[in-house]
């Protein structure tokens, strides 16, 4: 993913000024190398080792989205709005 993408990822769901690492941010982050590497392996369906990858990414993007949906249901909510997740 390209500097500039990841920037703009951060700043639009980032909580305050210093926000990099916050459960929003990096569940919109892993969202967008979720999908950049779906349409990669439509593509190049025998690369096992970035099927691998994207797995490993799904599961941390389930455990961040589990853990603010225990903690704060409110913030959860507006993320899986916004990245259109579930439906």
């Amino acid at each position: 993913m390209e500097k500039e993408m990841k920037r703009k990822i951060i700043d639009e769901y980032r909580t305050h000024d210093q926000d990099t690492g916050s459960a929003d941010v990096q569940v919109a982050v892993l969202t967008e190398r979720i999908r950049t590497l779906t349409d990669h392996l439509k593509t190049h369906p025998k690369d096992h080792g970035s099927r691998r990858g994207l797995l490993i990414m799904v599961g941390r993007r389930r455990q961040l989205l589990s853990h603010l949906r225990t903690s704060e249901l409110g913030r959860y909510r507006g993320v899986v709005k916004r990245l259109g997740l579930r439906k």
